[in-house]
C-alpha cells in the first residue's frame, strides 16, 4: 500500500480490519455460548440419568456404598466428563485440524525433510499411550478417594453431636487429615505425569527438528535446496509445534474425563432391582406367606433359615426376640427390599417376584425404628406417600398419630421446614410424623418395626391408641422389644438366630414356659429395677446407714 501509494486500498483496510474483528468476536461468542450450552446439556443429561439409575438400584447396593461416594459422582465426576467432552472436543477439533493442514503443507514443501522431522512421532506415541493409561487410572483412583473423603466429612457433620459429646474432634481431624494426604499424593502423581508429557513431547520433537535443520541447512550450502524453500519448511515446522503441544495437554484433560466416565458408567451399568413381571395387584385378599425362606446378605452367611410365616388378612402378627435375630430382615422381605436366597414370598398365592414392584409396594406402609424425614415441610413429609392428599387429610393423619398439636406449635405450623433428617424435632416428634405418613398412605399391610421405640411413655400410649385403631381390618406385622405393646397380637413369633423358635398367642406362649416367658420376665424385672432402684426409698435404717459411705464417696469423687 505505502510503496505503491495506493490510497484507495488504505481507505479500505480500516473498515475491513474492523469487520474481520467483529466477525471474529461474533464467532468466538457463538463458540463459547454453544460450547457451554452443549456442556451444560451433557451435564444435565448425565445427572438426570444417574438420579434415575440410583432410584432403580436395589437396597443391597446402598448397604454396600456410602451415600457421599454416590453423591460425589453427580458432582465432581460429571464436571470432569463435561469438561473433557466440551473443552477437549473443541481443542481437539481446532488443533487437530491445524496440525493436519500444516503436516500436509510441510510434506508438499519438502517430503524428505518431513520424513526426517517426523520419524520421531512413533517414539512419541508409545510413551504417550503408557502415560495416558496411567493418568486415567490415577484420575479414577483420585475420584474414589475424593468420594471417601466426602463420606468422612458427611459423617462428621451428621454426627456432630456424637463427635462433640465424646470429645472426638481431634480424632475426626486426624481421620480426615489421613485421607486428605492420600488424596493429595494421588493428585501429585497425576500432576507429575501431566507435567511430564509436554516436556517429553518437546524433547523428542526437538530431535527431529534438529536433524531436519542440520540436513537441510547443509543442503542449502551445497545448493541442493533454496534458502527460501528451506526457510518456508522450517517456519511450517515451528507452526506445527504449538497445536501439537496443545493436543498433548488436551489428552491429559481427556484422560481425567475418561477416568470419571468409567466411574459414572459403572454406576449406570449397575443392575436395577427386578421390577417383576408386570402382574398388578389391587389389594390383599387372603394372606402374605413366607414359604421356607432363607436369606443372606451378599458375601455374608445366611441370617434367616427356613422361615415359614403367614400373615392373614386382618391379623396382627408380632415378631419378638433378641437383637440381631433377623426380625427386621423378615420385615424387609415383604416390600421386596430384598429377595429370599431360597424359598418364596407369596402374596395371595402369587410369588412376589412375579408382581409389579410398584403395585406390590403400594400395598405396604412401613414405619421403621430409624425414622427418616426429608429436608422439607412437615406437611410434605406427612404427605410423602400421597403427594395429592388434601390439607384436611394431612391434618387428620397428624391428629390420628397425635402429631397435630406439636406441628401446629412450630413457627410456621405445617409449612415449617423440619431440617435435614428432621433434626429440628425431637426423636418422638419425628417418629409421630413417620407414623402420620404411614397412616395417610392407608395401605392394607402395615409393617411397624419398633414404631414406638423413640417415644416417651405418654406419647407411646397415645400413639398406641392410634395404632390400635389403624390396624383394624389390616394385615399388620409388628416388631417390638417392648413386649407390653404386642400382648393383644393374634399371633406372636419368637425369632432367634434367624429361626422361628416359638409361636402362639400371648397366653399360650406364657403357659409354654419357653423363650417368650423368659423375655417377659426379663422385661418385667428390668422395669421393676428401673422403678425401684436399690436403696431408693423406704429402706431400713441399716440400709440407710449402709448407703452413707457410698454417698460420702460419691461427694469426694472429683
Amino acid at each position: 500500500v505505502f510503496r505503491a501509494r495506493d490510497e484507495r486500498m488504505l481507505h479500505m483496510l480500516p473498515p475491513a480490519i474492523a469487520l474481520v474483528f467483529l466477525v471474529r468476536a461474533a464467532v468466538n461468542f457463538g463458540q463459547a455460548w454453544l460450547g457451554d450450552s452443549v456442556g451444560e446439556g451433557i451435564a444435565y443429561d448425565l445427572r438426570a440419568r444417574l438420579q434415575d439409575a440410583v432410584l432403580r438400584l436395589p437396597v443391597s447396593f446402598f448397604d454396600r456404598h456410602a451415600s457421599a461416594t454416590i453423591a460425589s459422582r453427580l458432582a465432581s465426576d460429571v464436571a470432569l466428563v463435561r469438561q473433557a467432552l466440551t473443552d477437549g472436543a473443541a481443542s481437539a477439533i481446532r488443533d487437530l485440524t491445524t496440525l493436519v493442514v500444516l503436516l500436509v503443507v510441510a510434506v508438499r514443501l519438502d517430503s524428505v525433510l518431513s520424513a526426517m522431522a517426523f520419524v520421531v512421532l512413533p517414539a512419541i506415541v508409545f510413551p504417550l499411550q503408557v502415560l495416558s493409561r496411567r493418568l486415567r487410572s490415577l484420575s479414577r483412583r483420585g475420584l474414589d478417594r475424593m468420594g471417601g473423603l466426602s463420606a468422612l466429612l458427611l459423617e462428621s457433620v451428621q454426627g456432630a453431636r456424637v463427635v462433640k459429646a465424646f470429645g472426638m474432634e481431634e480424632h475426626e481431624r486426624r481421620r480426615f487429615e489421613r485421607e486428605n494426604r492420600r488424596l493429595l499424593a494421588l493428585h501429585l502423581k497425576a500432576v507429575r505425569i501431566g507435567a511430564f508429557t509436554v516436556p517429553m513431547v518437546e524433547a523428542l520433537a526437538a530431535v527431529g527438528i534438529a536433524a531436519a535443520l542440520a540436513w537441510g541447512g547443509a543442503s542449502v550450502f551445497e545448493g541442493g535446496r533454496t534458502a527460501g524453500g528451506f526457510l518456508a519448511f522450517m517456519t511450517t515446522l515451528a507452526l506445527i509445534y504449538e497445536p501439537f503441544k496443545k493436543l498433548t495437554r488436551t489428552n491429559n484433560l481427556v484422560q481425567a474425563g475418561l477416568g470419571a466416565a468409567e466411574r459414572l458408567f459403572a454406576l449406570l451399568d449397575e443392575p436395577a432391582e427386578a421390577m417383576g413381571h408386570g402382574l398388578v395387584v389391587q389389594g390383599l385378599r387372603h394372606s402374605i406367606r413366607l414359604e421356607n425362606v432363607s436369606f443372606g446378605y451378599e458375601g455374608r452367611p445366611e441370617v434367616l433359615h427356613g422361615i415359614d410365616l403367614e400373615l392373614r388378612v386382618g391379623q396382627v402378627v408380632a415378631l419378638v426376640g433378641p437383637s440381631g435375630g433377623g426380625k427386621s430382615t423378615i420385615a424387609d422381605l415383604l416390600p421386596r427390599f430384598h429377595d429370599p436366597t431360597r424359598g418364596r414370598v407369596l402374596v395371595d398365592g402369587l410369588d412376589a417376584r412375579e408382581l409389579d414392584l410398584a403395585s406390590l409396594r403400594s400395598l405396604v406402609a412401613v414405619v421403621t425404628q430409624h425414622t427418616f424425614l426429608f429436608h422439607d415441610t412437615a406437611r410434605a413429609n406427612i404427605a410423602y406417600g400421597r403427594p395429592g392428599a388434601s390439607p384436611e387429610e394431612v391434618v387428620a393423619a397428624a391428629r390420628a398419630a397425635h402429631a397435630h398439636d406439636f406441628v401446629e406449635a412450630l413457627p410456621r405450623g405445617y409449612d415449617t421446614v423440619v431440617g435435614e433428617q428432621g433434626l429440628q424435632l425431637s426423636g418422638g416428634e419425628r417418629q409421630r410424623l413417620a407414623i402420620a405418613r404411614a397412616l395417610l398412605k392407608d395401605a392394607p399391610v402395615l409393617v411397624l418395626d419398633e414404631a414406638t421405640s423413640a417415644l416417651d411413655s405418654t406419647s407411646e400410649r397415645l400413639v398406641q391408641d392410634a395404632l390400635d385403631t389403624l390396624v383394624q381390618g389390616r394385615t399388620t406385622l409388628v416388631i417390638a422389644h417392648r413386649l407390653s405393646t404386642i400382648r393383644r397380637a393374634d399371633r406372636i413369633l419368637v425369632v432367634d438366630g434367624g429361626r422361628i423358635v416359638e409361636q402362639g398367642t400371648h397366653e399360650e406362649l406364657l403357659a409354654a414356659g419357653g423363650r417368650y416367658r423368659a423375655l417377659i420376665e426379663a422385661e418385667e424385672s428390668g422395669r421393676r429395677g428401673a422403678e425401684h432402684p436399690p436403696g431408693a426409698e423406704g429402706g431400713s435404717g441399716q440400709s440407710a446407714k449402709a448407703d452413707q459411705p457410698r454417698e460420702a464417696a460419691a461427694e469426694a469423687r472429683p
